[in-house]
């Protein structure tokens, strides 16, 4: 079964400096249908201002990860770590314990536009720790590459996340065509973060979103400069907060 979530129906908030989508409730969006999807508990769709961003606050127990399309995100945190991420870069941050960190835009002309996610881990209790890798737009071409994965498992490159979890990126256009195929009883969710993409025989724009359940496999084809994220996910409708 697949369950469209189309971009207009996300939440919505527009600060000024930044404006941002929600898939799932956060800060004062909420719907008590839309609180998650197995072990995946946030997608936010944000633009951010030049010379603006997040300032100094607090994580714990949560993998938080970054996904720029377009721009610069600057990362600076409490155990040390500074970086800034552009396009092909991904930024995994373990909050575990707790941590401070802080996101901003380091442009002062040019906005930067990203996707930041939260996975709730298989425990609580971790030490914090800070990851980042670099995917180049090639290694996307026409297939999905594993961003994520599970300690052990994956590509050169591939990040270890603190969940039974695999996290995928694509483009595609034209005839490029790819399959994937899931465990037994694995959920997915499908994120297009541009163009337009079928998935299963459904037509996705930007900003659409996907719930399946009970698929074997996920057909990704006829993009038009697609850039899409794939989860794949543990069968619990809703996540999991850590004990």
């Amino acid at each position: 079964m697949i369950e469209l979530r189309h971009a207009s129906q996300r939440g919505h908030a527009d600060h000024g400096w930044l404006n941002s989508y929600h898939t799932f409730s956060f800060a004062d969006y909420f719907d008590p249908e839309q609180v998650g999807f197995s072990d995946l508990r946030v997608i936010n769709d944000d633009r951010v201002a030049p010379g603006r961003g997040f300032g100094r606050h607090p994580h714990r127990d949560m993998e938080i990860f970054s996904y720029v399309l377009e721009g610069r995100l600057a990362h600076k945190d409490s155990l040390d770590n500074g970086s800034a991420i552009a396009p092909g870069d991904v930024q995994l941050m373990s909050a575990g314990q707790g941590v401070l960190h802080s996101e901003f835009n380091p442009s002062e002309d040019a906005p930067v536009h990203f996707l930041q996610i939260w996975i709730v881990p298989d425990r609580a209790g971790y030490a914090p720790r800070y990851l980042q890798s670099h995917f180049s737009a090639e290694q996307k071409r026409g297939r999905l590459r594993l961003l994520l994965a599970p300690e052990g498992e994956g590509e050169e490159a591939t990040l270890p996340i603190r969940q039974d979890v695999r996290v995928y990126a694509g483009r595609f256009d034209g005839d490029e065509r790819e399959t994937l195929t899931l465990g037994e009883q694995r959920f997915a969710y499908v994120h297009l973060a541009r163009g337009q993409l079928v998935v299963n025989g459904e037509r996705l724009g930007e900003g659409d979103g996907a719930r399946l359940r009970g698929v074997g496999e996920i057909t990704f084809e006829r993009g038009e400069q697609a850039e899409v994220l794939v989860f794949d996910l543990r069968p619990n409708e809703l996540p999991t907060m850590p004990g």
